[in-house]
């Protein structure tokens, strides 16, 4: 099972506490995934469709408390591409799909015309903040999806009016997030992909359970992250000095088989016949083994020296 099919179970067990934060997450459901139908004899029905039976059995037991009507539901066998069923639920009555309507504010009291939706969300739904989390707790779970932490840390709601996906951002950032939006295929995607802002959003949904297991996955990540930023951080230095102590010994062979290492000065002959017995010796590690010791930039100073009577060698040699 996904990540995000986990997280809305979790969300759809969640107890309904207040018919206030009911009538929020319902509202919100109908307007990410409820379909209005007109039957023969100008009856109005409200369907809603889903994959998963979980957010099925949370629609028919919001639907249960709220209006206490009968339900229809329907489950269909999807065989083709060995998809999932899909569960089927109808509200056809007339007069409780209007309430249904007129409480998710898709219409306003006193008018009953199907062809005037108003896609705003009404600010006394939300108007605590208690109903703002079931509010965005219902948007995710009738068109949200976030993905598997361990790929990528990503959170969306699908929607397709504008309108509607700027006011449940707005909804959403009122909590201090960061929400976007971006056109995907003629709908409006609101999105959050900062690791820090998806924990928060499962905490104000409630999903406590996604919250540990996403911040388990995120500390692991990290932890990977940091391991490997210090081992390519250690390969590079040690490539780094593998390929100093090569050019070093390299140049003081090549002073070796013009003149002799015995022709430098002192405390350059010193530190050659360090370089050529420990190659694999760090600058520090070679500046200790010297008497006196001498610190790291004395000695890569030295090298420069040892470097630039190479360099000269091989000039006259060219010459």
């Amino acid at each position: 099972m996904s990540f995000s099919s986990t997280t809305k179970n979790e969300l759809s067990r969640l107890p309904i506490e207040s018919k206030c934060c009911a009538v929020a997450e319902m509202a919100a459901i109908v307007r990410m995934t409820g379909t209005i139908q007109i039957t023969k004899g100008n009856k109005i029905a409200l369907k809603f469709s889903t994959e998963n039976a979980a957010i099925a059995r949370r629609i028919f037991s919001l639907l249960k408390i709220l209006y206490n009507t009968d339900v229809g539901v329907m489950v269909r066998r999807n065989r083709q591409l060995k998809k999932k069923n899909s569960y089927i639920i109808v509200v056809d009555r007339t007069d409780i799909t209007e309430r249904i309507l007129k409480d998710a504010g898709f219409l306003k009291e006193g008018d009953s015309s199907y062809y005037n939706i108003d896609y705003r969300v009404p600010k006394a739904l939300i108007e605590n903040r208690c109903c703002k989390r079931a509010y965005i707790r219902g948007s995710f779970l009738g068109g949200g999806s976030i993905s598997n932490p361990e790929k990528t840390y990503h959170l969306e709601f699908v929607t397709n009016n504008r309108d509607y996906g700027e006011d449940l951002s707005n909804i959403i950032n009122s909590f201090g997030l960061n929400s976007k939006i971006v056109i995907r295929k003629e709908n409006y995607v609101v999105y959050v992909k900062e690791g820090e802002q998806i924990v928060d959003i499962l905490n104000i949904m409630g999903a406590h359970q996604a919250l540990l297991k996403f911040e388990d996955i995120r500390v692991l990540k990290d932890m990977r992250n940091n391991i490997n930023r210090l081992v390519n951080c250690e390969t590079a230095n040690l490539s780094k000095t593998i390929n100093a102590s090569m050019k070093q010994v390299e140049n003081i062979e090549y002073i070796d088989r013009k003149i002799g290492i015995d022709s430098l000065p002192k405390n350059l002959q010193e530190l050659a016949r360090l370089r050529l017995e420990y190659r694999e010796a760090s600058l520090k590690e070679l500046g200790a083994m010297l008497d006196p010791p001498v610190s790291k930039s004395g000695v890569n100073h030295r090298f420069r020296r040892i470097e630039g009577i190479a360099a000269k060698l091989r000039e006259e040699e060219n010459k």
